[in-house]
């Protein structure tokens, strides 16, 4: 399997969707203080790549 520029952006956002979800869940679930909301803010920032990521595809 060949994999081109717009393949590997696809594999790039879903794998930042995927870690977005998890940093989201573990500063909802996870940690009660302040932390969370540092998880949650990262998480919500690796949401804004991947959608760059994904605005990408075909463009590159």
């Amino acid at each position: 399997m060949s994999m081109n520029k717009n393949t590997v952006l696809a594999w790039a956002t879903f794998i930042m969707i995927v870690v977005g979800l998890g940093l989201i869940a573990m500063g909802a679930f996870r940690y009660n203080e302040v932390a969370g909301w540092g998880f949650a803010a990262v998480g919500v920032g690796f949401f804004a790549i991947a959608w760059v990521f994904n605005a990408l595809k075909g463009r590159v």
